[in-house]
């Protein structure tokens, strides 16, 4: 493996770290091998995004840096940070001393996966940076970073597997839909509704994951914007619901308001408004405007693939697909 110690100096790059929604998410047995639980699910990318910048650090910087202003905790918790020192340490890349910047546009702890986006982010922006070119490396390190990494190092949709790191490539939606994002004032611990997902209910046995995610591949074989209802289920819901009750007033007003499907985005508590084809951006504005006096206000965005968040010198213009809040 090749490295280019020094090759960031002097550039400073950047790159969009967009938000993952589950279009259908199936909640199997925890693996005896690291904890995880296996599951069956599509990761769509939409445009709600972070954005993220990598650079020299200022002189006299003797580590990596972070600046991410409004996020809680420490650099060296924050997983992006996580993913960036993780590259250093698997490519043998030495480059000195860098700066890490995350403009937080994706809510924390809400069931968007955006810690996962910025990993996902800073791991591309690294790559980038060095000038290794090396995929698996990647692919390897995101699958040990967390099970909603892997899918986001090349944003787009997938069937996510095992316990999200094995990925089978989707065909883009053929028609765009929308998505109506709901966030609310609270924030909930994937952790801690996992566990309360396995005390309500069963988990799924292999043999049902299997199937159900050949149904999910055949249904969007061809491109389908969304997959029928049947298979738009989250086995998370009802835990997330259990640990925030004003979630299922959430989901009665993006109903109301004329969302085709509405659901909890991953462990919540994030409430998804889904609008299909012709019409699907007009609807979801409508419903947006429609539930403009709620706070935070409601975003309406879109599904992206790579090219939404390819790394870029940061004084280029980023093609954004920006969410709406009409």
């Amino acid at each position: 493996m090749s490295t280019r110690a020094g090759a960031v100096a002097g550039a400073r790059l950047r790159a969009l770290a967009p938000a993952k929604i589950n279009l259908g998410l199936f909640v199997g047995q925890v693996r005896a091998s690291d904890g995880r639980h296996e599951l069956v699910s599509v990761m769509q990318s939409i445009s709600l995004a972070d954005e993220l910048t990598l650079e020299r650090a200022p002189a006299g910087a003797s580590a990596d840096r972070l600046h991410c202003p409004g996020v809680p905790g420490a650099s060296d918790q924050n997983l992006a940070m996580r993913a960036l020192r993780l590259f250093r340490e698997r490519s043998g890349w030495d480059a000195p001393p860098l700066l890490l910047s995350i403009a937080k546009r994706i809510p924390l702890a809400a069931g968007l996966a955006g810690g996962s986006a910025d990993a996902a982010a800073a791991l591309r922006l690294a790559a980038a940076s060095s000038g290794i070119d090396d995929p698996p490396l990647l692919d390897e390190l995101a699958a040990e970073l967390g099970a909603d990494v892997p899918a986001q190092v090349r944003p787009g949709r997938w069937l996510a597997r095992a316990a999200g790191e094995a990925l089978r490539e989707l065909p883009a939606p053929r028609e765009r839909f929308a998505v109506l994002v709901l966030a609310l004032d609270a924030e909930l611990s994937t952790a801690s509704v996992y566990a309360a997902a396995d005390d309500m209910q069963s988990p799924r046995p292999a043999a049902e994951l299997d199937r159900l995610a050949d149904e999910l591949a055949k249904e969007l074989a061809e491109g389908a914007p969304l997959p029928p209802e049947r298979l738009l289920a989250n086995d998370l819901q009802p835990a997330a619901l259990s640990l925030c009750p004003p979630i299922a007033d959430a989901l009665a007003q993006v109903r109301s308001a004329g969302a085709a499907h509405a659901l909890v985005s991953g462990s919540g508590p994030t409430v998804l408004g889904l609008f299909a084809p012709p019409h699907a951006e007009r609807a979801a504005e409508q419903a947006a405007s429609r539930l403009r006096e709620r706070s935070p206000r409601p975003l309406v965005a879109h599904p992206v693939d790579a090219r939404f968040a390819r790394v870029i010198p940061a004084n280029d213009v980023l093609v954004r697909h920006n969410p709406r809040n009409p």
